[in-house]
């Protein structure tokens, strides 16, 4: 694994690595380099398996991370593959041409976090909240809160406890009320 980071230092303009196994390392790679060594990698070291791709928001520093968990079978390692993204404005080269089932992550993350992957098959459809019309939910800013109480109304007939005190009750019925 060593060798494999020395050798993509040498080719990338990696700006932080990290080793965390012998048989698992991690890298963060510029934007405009990602597609371009997921390819090498792919094609030429032997990480032809897509294992995840998965979103971190760091709402405080403005951006998303995007990370790319690659497999080779042949050598049993993990690469990570990491890449930072301004929150405004999120868009992401797609990898679909790479690994197919790679369009599904962009949906969902188009979706959920409103990243777009311009030329990724589909990546406008909805795939989990059909119809929805309202901000990316997955966002750390997203007050769920806010949109249930703007978006749908009380119905009649509910009523509302306070969790602490109606547990104590329902646990601990006041022999005297009853």
């Amino acid at each position: 694994m060593k060798r494999l980071i020395e050798e993509i230092l040498e080719r990338y303009p990696v700006t932080d690595s990290k080793v965390s196994r012998p048989d698992q390392a991690w890298i963060t790679v510029p934007k405009d380099k990602l597609v371009d060594i997921l390819c090498w990698l792919q094609r030429t070291r032997g990480f032809t398996h897509l294992a995840f791709f998965t979103v971190v928001d760091y709402l405080e520093q403005g951006k998303f991370q995007l990370t790319y968990m690659l497999h080779n079978y042949a050598d049993h390692l993990d690469l990570g593959v990491r890449v930072l993204i301004d929150r405004e404005n999120a868009t992401m080269e797609s990898i679909h041409h790479l690994w197919e089932h790679a369009q599904t992550f962009q949906r969902e993350w188009k979706e959920m976090f409103g990243i777009d992957f311009p030329g990724s098959p589909r990546v406008d459809e909805p795939l989990i909240l059909e119809g929805w019309d309202g901000p990316p939910p997955y966002r750390r800013d997203f007050d769920t809160k806010k949109y249930s109480e703007e978006t749908y109304f009380p119905r009649p007939g509910r009523e509302s406890h306070e969790p602490r005190e109606h547990m104590k009750k329902k646990l601990y019925p006041d022999p005297e009320e009853s």
